[in-house]
């Protein structure tokens, strides 16, 4: 799964002149919090974020009363709180690249660029989160199971002929190396909870778990 596939296509930016009024009435009106900061030929220069506004007027400790906050909002244009190094991604990379960037940086957003830094689109962890529910198959209507097996060469594909076998359709199927040792998460398009004593049944010491039937 490509960055590509799950990011935001052409979003909105915003040149480095806008104002901290004008940024912040176009996050509340499309319900984000980051903008990125493009010149004329939308190479990207900059991102501006909701948390940034706030903490350069200082919103919630100044004592500036709301005509004086409006006046300083319409007059401060965001180069001057942007962040200027930002991380980015390109549309070519993994989305695990993408998550690995971002636990990496402690940041919640990646501006996705092509080769001369032009912004295509931008992933948010939230879009991850979306890729996350996807790969392990959250929405299938079918049978989920975890099974905890050896790691030993052939494992995933007796599993997997013992679902052939019994025209079984495996729509996910994931390697997890942790505490409790390798286990495969395996999702099938049907309901088939029997399925956890044929697959123990088959004398490779499997222990299965149901997870959702």
């Amino acid at each position: 799964m490509f960055v590509s596939d799950e990011m935001t296509k052409d979003p909105i930016c915003i040149s480095p002149d806008t104002t901290l009024a004008q940024a912040r009435e176009i996050m509340n009106r499309n319900n984000f919090h980051r903008l990125p900061v493009v010149d004329a030929q939308k190479h990207l220069i900059g991102l501006v974020t909701g948390g940034l506004i706030e903490d350069s007027t200082n919103e919630n400790h100044t004592s500036l009363d709301v005509y004086e906050l409006k006046y300083l909002l319409s007059r401060t244009k965001v180069s001057e709180i942007m962040i200027t190094d930002v991380k980015t991604i390109s549309p070519d990379a993994m989305i695990d690249e993408a998550a690995d960037k971002m636990r990496q940086y402690g940041i919640a957003v990646l501006p996705v660029v092509d080769e001369e830094n032009k912004v295509l689109g931008i992933i948010t962890e939230m879009d991850l989160f979306s890729s996350l529910i996807q790969l392990m198959g959250l929405r299938i209507d079918g049978t989920h199971f975890l099974i905890s097996v050896q790691d030993v060469p052939g494992v995933m594909a007796d599993i997997a002929r013992l679902f052939a076998d019994n025209a079984i359709n495996i729509d996910s199927f994931l390697v997890y190396r942790g505490p409790r040792g390798t286990e495969l998460y395996c999702v099938t398009m049907s309901h088939c909870p029997e399925m956890a004593e044929k697959i123990e049944a088959m004398g490779r010491g499997f222990k299965v778990r149901v997870i959702r039937k």
